[in-house]
């Protein structure tokens, strides 16, 4: 092994690398011939997954003629002579290892993780959670760039007590408040109390009281999103049922 280090003037040997259960595992990977047999499977464990007391490491030549088995884990690598181009097969005695089966390969074996709704809400950081707050802090400085008498035009038809359709979810309710928002973005909004408690308030809105409602009945909208008319409450009992 000496002289044929000393010869070659490198240490090193560029081996493919397969798996008896994983097919689709081919990886070239180059080794220090100086390595123990112990480290070569430590390193192999890392990027086949099967563990260290399960392996056993069959040497194939270049034409795909087996050479030896690779089992002393205290020699070198370099004691079993292996070359540019040569083979090692990882073969995986662990009858109940995870990568029997095709359970590494074919992901439909594989029980998808799943959250509900409720739990992935009340988690402090999520993507959605993410995409909101960008959302709003682009949304905020569209807004300061808004004029002071922003959709003021579109109040002129809205007054307190009116009935209204808000445009999101077809949600009812009552006009109670028509102006601009202290500490908002600029411009006008309409202030609703809602016949369901889907809102965000109770009229109270950063410390500013506007108008009074059960809580979780007040919401703040454009008055663009705001239909006034003849909405009535909807009855529940009327909704059809399936």
């Amino acid at each position: 092994m000496a002289s044929r280090l000393q010869l070659g003037g490198d240490n090193t040997v560029l081996l493919r690398v397969t798996h008896s259960n994983i097919k689709s595992f081919s990886s070239e990977v180059r080794f220090d011939l100086e390595m123990s047999v112990e480290d070569l499977k430590e390193k192999l464990w890392k990027k086949c997954g099967t563990s260290v007391d399960s392996m056993l490491l069959v040497l194939y030549d270049d034409a795909g003629s087996k050479i030896c088995n690779i089992s002393d884990s205290a020699r070198p690598l370099g004691f079993y002579s292996p070359l540019n181009g040569y083979h090692i097969k990882v073969i995986d005695l662990d009858p109940s290892s995870v990568s029997s089966g095709g359970w590494l390969e074919d992901t439909s074996l594989v029980e998808k993780y799943t959250i509900s709704e409720e739990a992935y809400n009340k988690r402090d950081s999520n993507f959605r959670k993410f995409k909101e707050k960008m959302l709003s802090q682009n949304a905020t400085a569209d807004e300061n760039k808004l004029p002071e008498n922003y959709l003021e035009d579109l109040c002129k038809n809205i007054k307190a007590g009116d009935r209204c359709e808000v445009e999101s979810g077809e949600k009812r309710g009552v006009v109670k408040y028509v102006g601009k928002v202290e500490n908002g973005a600029p411009g006008f909004w309409v202030g609703i109390q809602l016949d369901e408690p889907l809102g965000k308030h109770d009229g109270m809105v950063k410390g500013k009281r506007y108008f009074e409602c059960p809580p979780r009945h007040g919401i703040f909208l454009r008055p663009d999103k705001v239909k006034v008319g003849d909405y009535p409450e909807r009855d529940p009992f009327d909704e059809e049922e399936i």
